[in-house]
C-alpha cells in the first residue's frame, strides 16, 4: 500500500489507521516496546529535505516492528554528483527494500516515485504538497483528546501558502466532519484567499489552534518583520488565545519557532497538545508501516 495523499485512503482504511495508532500509542508506553511483525523486512529512509520528528519517528517505528532500518544519507549520495531522482530510485529499487519513506522539496515527487518502485512508498513530506503521516497524527491527537472530531471548530493558523501540513490536515479535519478555518498574513495565504489579514477571526471560539511555522526557505523575498513583530501581529499570544473555547487546546506540527508564531509559555502550558503530538507521530507510522507491507507479509510469509 503506498501512502502519498490522504485522498488515498478509503474510508474503512481511515478508519483503521486511525484506531491502530491509538493501540500502538498504548503499546509505546509500555516499558518493553517490541513486536516482531516487520522482522525481515528493510525499510529505506530517504529524505532530500532536513527532519527531525519525521526521520526519527519514522526509524524508531519501524524498528519497534522488527524492521531492519537503511537511511539514504542524501547529501553525501550520488545525488550530489547529478543523479536524477529516477535513477536514485531504480538503484534503491535494484537492492529490494520492502518500504521505501521519502521525504523530497519537489511536490509529487513520491508518486513519482511510487511508479518506478517495486515496493511500497510512503510520503513523508512533498514540497508545500502534502504529508499525510502528519494530517493522520494530527486528527488522532485531536480525537484521543476530544474522543471525537465531527463538529469540533480547528484554526490553522500561520504560513499556509506554503505548508504540506495544512494541506494535508485541512482534509482530513473536514472529511471527517470539523469545521476549519485557515487564517494567517495575507502574503503568506493561498491566491484564492479573500477573507480578513491576520488570524483574530479565526480563534473566535476554535476548541482547536493550529499553529505553523513561516517556511522562510520557500519564501522568494523577505517579510519585511523585525523580531517580535510577527509574533504581535499575527502569532498565538495568551491575550488571542483567550478568544477560543476555555477548552481550548493548542497544537503545532513542528519545528516551532518560539516568540514568533507562538508564544513559549503556551507552548509549555497544560493547554498544548504539540508533545503529544510527536509522542502519537511514532503510533501512527507503525501503523502505516504494517499496512504497508501487510500485503508483501501476506505474499511472502516468514
Amino acid at each position: 500500500m503506498d501512502l502519498i495523499s490522504t485522498t488515498d485512503l478509503s474510508d474503512e482504511q481511515l478508519t483503521y489507521l486511525l484506531d491502530a495508532s491509538e493501540n500502538w500509542f498504548q503499546f509505546n508506553r509500555q516499558l518493553r516496546k517490541s513486536d516482531d511483525r516487520l522482522a525481515g523486512l528493510n525499510v529505506v529512509t530517504a529524505f532530500f529535505e532536513n527532519s527531525t520528528r519525521t526521520l526519527l519517528s519514522f526509524d524508531i517505528a519501524a524498528r519497534r516492528l522488527g524492521a531492519m532500518v537503511t537511511n539514504l544519507p542524501v547529501e553525501i549520495s550520488s545525488v550530489s554528483k547529478g543523479e536524477s531522482l529516477m535513477d536514485t530510485a531504480f538503484t534503491i529499487d535494484a537492492m529490494r527494500p520492502d518500504v521505501l519513506v521519502l521525504r523530497h522539496p519537489q511536490p509529487g515527487a513520491p508518486r513519482d516515485v511510487a511508479g518506478w518502485m517495486n515496493c511500497p512508498v510512503v510520503n513523508a513530506g512533498d514540497g508545500a504538497g502534502e504529508h499525510p503521516t502528519q494530517g493522520l497524527l494530527d486528527v488522532a491527537t485531536i480525537r484521543r483528546h476530544f474522543g471525537r472530531i465531527e463538529g469540533l471548530k480547528v484554526a490553522i493558523c500561520g504560513d499556509i501558502r506554503h505548508s504540506r501540513v495544512a494541506n494535508s490536515t485541512e482534509k482530513l479535519l473536514r472529511r471527517l466532519g470539523a469545521h476549519v478555518t485557515l487564517a494567517g498574513p495575507k502574503p503568506l495565504m493561498p491566491d484564492a484567499y479573500d477573507g480578513p489579514d491576520g488570524i483574530d477571526h479565526a480563534l473566535d471560539g476554535a476548541d482547536v489552534v493550529m499553529m505553523l511555522r513561516i517556511q522562510r526557505e520557500r519564501l522568494s523575498g523577505d517579510l519585511g518583520d523585525r523580531p517580535g513583530e510577527y509574533l504581535n501581529a499575527y502569532g498565538l499570544t495568551e491575550e488571542r488565545l483567550a478568544m477560543a473555547s476555555p477548552q481550548a487546546v493548542v497544537m503545532h506540527p513542528g519545528p516551532m519557532n518560539r516568540g514568533v508564531e507562538i508564544e513559549g509559555a503556551i507552548a509549555d502550558s497544560d493547554r498544548s497538545l504539540i508533545r503529544a503530538q510527536v509522542e502519537m507521530g511514532v503510533a501512527v507510522r507503525m501503523a502505516v508501516l504494517d499496512q504497508a507491507t501487510i500485503e508483501r507479509r501476506t505474499r511472502n510469509p516468514a
